[in-house]
């Protein structure tokens, strides 16, 4: 099977005079690396497609793949991760993870949290914030925390987010609001324990893979899983599996949250404690980071047993049983298992 994979690899931005933090989602040379290697050893034929532009060019010349593993995160706008799947959908090549909708939505704290909350998911109080007059009629309770709605790997997330008073809330999302050009989210600072959950599998067959407590270290900023210590894990946070009663709720919810919002083969949702004990659901991420040595995923999966070429293994399982259901797909596109290069029975 020939498998094409879409990415944004961090060091072309960084050549092309990009900050580290502007190109903190995106792809180090060494997953792309992993991913490849990874699927090669599984059998599959690999072709490296690239970002998105690279996409377009390709389906152009009239390119095609039995499937994309797509890890893309794009670089502008609150609809970036779904410019590739959304041209996937439209030239009817199937592809690992969420489609359109689901990453839309997910990177959009605040309309994600008001899914969740429909769906009967603790998350804690909130409010979307789009200019400076808007701050000052924030009324929940102090302290808060402020963060950019739609940005990931903690950036614009500083210990400064932890604010006390209306003052300081002003300050701080005012300066988020010119940084990052979008809007703020408000919410309620959740004081207990952070968890985040590793899911495989899309539906009623998705599962916890796994699950780690965040623990940060003294020299780490303080109360926040922020974007310096994301990028300086392995000097700043241990991680430690967790299976007491509060984790295996913890886990209960992040799947709750997961198969609510429609995510898809694997993922991660990061819940933290409230003041009540309650595990509450802060934010999901459909289309997780895959390094094998810095990425929570494939660390969480670690502790669980299960090794990155499983990891890489079962995600294109999950995607492929899409495929697989899709009877017309086969017939038209002559699309074929993996391991049985056969179409399913009609």
């Amino acid at each position: 099977m020939k498998i094409g994979i879409t990415y944004d690899l961090r060091d072309d931005y960084l050549a092309a005079g990009y900050s580290e933090e502007e190109t903190a989602e995106f792809d180090r040379a060494g997953t792309i690396d992993a991913i490849d290697g990874a699927l090669r050893e599984l059998g599959m034929i690999t072709d490296r497609i690239g970002n998105v532009r690279a996409l377009v060019q390709r389906l152009a010349r009239g390119d095609r793949w039995n499937l994309v593993f797509n890890i893309a995160e794009g670089l502008r706008g609150i609809g970036r991760e779904s410019q590739v799947p959304a041209l996937l959908d439209a030239d009817e090549i199937p592809y690992t993870f969420s489609d359109p909708l689901v990453t839309a939505l997910t990177l959009h704290k605040g309309l994600c949290k008001q899914v969740v909350r429909g769906l009967g998911v603790p998350t804690p109080d909130f409010a979307v914030v789009e200019t400076e007059a808007q701050l000052k009629e924030i009324n929940l309770p102090y302290p808060l925390f402020v963060k950019p709605v739609a940005e990931g790997t903690g950036k614009g997330i500083t210990p400064e987010s932890k604010v006390q008073n209306p003052a300081d809330l002003l300050n701080v999302g005012r300066h988020l609001l010119a940084r990052f050009n979008q809007p703020v989210l408000v919410e309620t600072f959740l004081p207990g324990r952070e968890f985040t959950v590793g899911i495989l599998g899309t539906g009623e067959e998705a599962q916890v893979a796994g699950l780690m407590e965040i623990h940060l270290n003294a020299d780490a900023e303080n109360d926040v899983y922020s974007y310096v210590n994301k990028e300086y894990c392995e000097e700043l946070v241990e991680y430690h599996p967790a299976d007491d009663p509060l984790a295996r709720e913890a886990a209960r919810v992040a799947l709750q949250a997961w198969t609510g919002l429609g995510c898809r083969d694997a993922g991660r949702v990061d819940l933290r404690v409230d003041v009540h004990g309650v595990p509450n659901f802060m934010e999901v991420n459909p289309l997780a980071g895959l390094h094998p040595e810095h990425s929570d995923l494939p660390i969480l999966c670690g502790f669980a047993g299960i090794s990155y070429r499983e990891l890489i293994g079962r995600i294109v399982q999950s995607a492929w049983k899409r495929v697989l259901n899709s009877h017309w797909v086969c017939r038209l596109e002559g699309v074929a298992d993996p391991q049985t290069d056969s179409c399913p029975a009609s």
